[in-house]
């Protein structure tokens, strides 16, 4: 039985244009408060229920830490070419204002489950890379009945016991300590200018640097430079609420154990920040789980090696719901 039918939440065109070249168009919708989101679709957002005739349950892509709906510009148009996709910028990130308080991964989970619920309808697919990943798991623990299936593309998850890629775990401490923390922000990133801070998220989450698009680096600066310079605040309460979720390792393993959807599970084979250790050890835990270690990729395999993203997880959403949707 569907979920009982949410009145739909209206859509208004966006002002900005970052995703145009990939043949998305932007949005913004009040879920208290504006969130942009986009849609790999020429003909813009679809009526609720606007996937049938369509490949089955819609795809919501789901960003991680620091990213926005641009992270998924190079492999949103070949999957929507038989499915409405969409992908949303979280509070704090991308084109979405946030705050401290509305930019934790707890806030960012409810505007998800809000988003599926009244801009998508359910049930949903969603993919989700890094803190998204996470974010996508708690969606479908919490509330099962509005998520058909998980991507989980170098999902955050507890660390294994090995010692740790040191520059990211210096990083992450800088991040997580009161005062020190801000400091960081306000003197270091602050003063980077928008090309730097594309071109050391790339240096962090590619394997190969020199794979990174021209077109998607440009894109990215031009939106690193639209967004308001002090967004530190919103980062810090996203990155150390994503710490303390993923510290608590049993609580968040019992959290995986409850879903119940079918699950892909892609990690990156040179992946600095979520080891490939830490991608087999989940895969272990879920042995019911499609898992696949991508060669020579890092944190970010759906911009670094795109093509091998949309072969394997177009393949996978034939085998689980292209028949139901026959």
């Amino acid at each position: 039985m569907k979920p009982a039918l949410t009145p739909p939440v209206p859509a208004r065109p966006a002002p900005w244009a970052f995703a145009a070249p990939w043949g998305a168009r932007g949005y913004v919708s009040d879920l208290d408060g504006p969130v942009h989101w986009i849609e790999f679709a020429p003909e813009g957002p679809q009526a609720r229920g606007g996937d049938a005739g369509r490949g089955g349950p819609p795809v919501v892509f789901v960003h991680g830490l620091g990213g926005s709906h641009l992270n998924w510009c190079l492999i949103g148009p070949e999957l929507a070419a038989g499915r409405r996709a969409v992908a949303l910028d979280l509070h704090g990130f991308g084109l979405t204002p946030g705050t401290r308080a509305t930019s934790t991964v707890q806030r960012n989970a409810r505007l998800l489950d809000r988003f599926v619920r009244e801009i998508t309808g359910t049930p949903v697919i969603l993919a989700g890379n890094s803190m998204g990943g996470l974010i996508s798991i708690l969606q479908a623990a919490a509330a099962p009945d509005t998520v058909a299936g998980l991507v989980l593309i170098d999902p955050a998850l507890p660390q294994p016991a090995r010692a740790p890629d040191r520059q990211v775990a210096g990083q992450f401490l800088t991040y997580a300590l009161p005062g020190l923390g801000e400091l960081y922000m306000r003197r270091v990133m602050a003063r980077r200018t928008p090309r730097d801070a594309v071109q050391r998220v790339i240096e962090l989450c590619f394997a190969d640097p020199s794979r990174a698009d021209p077109a998607m680096v440009a894109a990215s600066v031009a939106l690193a430079a639209e967004r308001p310079p002090d967004r530190g605040a919103a980062f810090l309460a996203a990155s150390r609420s994503l710490m303390r979720v993923v510290g608590q390792r049993r609580r968040y393993w019992e959290m995986m154990a409850s879903v119940r959807v079918p699950v892909l599970l892609i990690g990156g084979e040179a992946d600095r920040l979520v080891p490939a250790e830490a991608i087999r050890q989940a895969a272990a835990r879920h042995p019911g789980w499609e898992t696949v270690i991508v060669p020579g990729a890092g944190h970010t395999p759906q911009l670094e090696v795109p093509d091998n993203v949309i072969g394997t997880l177009g393949d996978w959403l034939d085998r689980q719901f292209a028949a139901a949707a026959r």
